[in-house]
């Protein structure tokens, strides 16, 4: 009897530990599938109204590469061009008393989407201004975000003519004119971009700006 028990009490308990270690991978694999799907939630922004520039899927897209401390803010538009008309200096009016990150939204002749990320209030100025959380970006169709590569600090300068960000070598990134009618786009060292639109210059049909404080 004791050589038959001895014989028989091992099987179950492999099977058993079998059978518990096959539950235990299950559950872990379980445990690590279920988390991703909230991960995208919070980025998704909530506008004061609709864009006339980008859609809800291009919203998304470019929501998670915006600096975290923007994340759960609203997007308020302050200036638009359907609205408020084509000129830079109404652009500047527009701005005063903004002091937080802005969000420019531009749509061309050929329907091409592209813009920028100012991690500061647009604004007459002399000289260069903001940090390296500033960015372009660009839908070609698919989105392409350039980042600042730290070779220099030309982020953003306004005057009465035209607005530019990123420079390097007398290239622009991204300028626009003092009546937001044309604009430019060329290879920068300040973010190592390609040209935003589908050519050089361009003409502007649709342009946003967007406060995100």
């Amino acid at each position: 009897m004791k050589g038959r028990q001895w014989r028989y009490t091992p099987l179950p308990t492999e099977m058993e530990d079998t059978l518990s270690g096959e539950e235990g991978e299950e559950e872990e694999e379980e445990e690590e599938e279920e988390p991703a799907p909230a991960l995208q939630d919070p980025v998704e922004p909530q506008l004061t109204e609709a864009s006339q520039v980008l859609g809800a899927s291009e919203i998304k897209q470019l929501s998670p590469h915006l600096p975290p401390r923007v994340t759960g803010h609203p997007w308020s538009l302050v200036f638009c061009t359907s609205r408020d008309g084509f000129s830079l200096r109404r652009l500047y009016r527009q701005m005063e008393g903004h002091s937080g990150p802005v969000l420019l939204l531009l749509r061309d002749q050929d329907g091409q989407m592209f813009g920028a990320f100012s991690s500061s209030a647009i604004r007459l100025s002399k000289g260069f201004y903001g940090t390296g959380e500033t960015f372009l970006f660009s839908f070609s169709p698919q989105l392409k975000v350039f980042k600042w590569t730290g070779h220099n600090s030309f982020f953003v300068k306004g005057d009465l003519d035209s607005l530019m960000m990123g420079s390097g070598s007398g290239q622009f990134g991204l300028w626009l004119d003092g009546d937001l009618h044309r604009g430019g786009s060329y290879p920068c060292a300040t973010f190592n971009n390609d040209v935003l639109a589908r050519r050089e210059q361009f003409c502007i049909e649709e342009l946003e700006a967007w406060g995100l404080s």
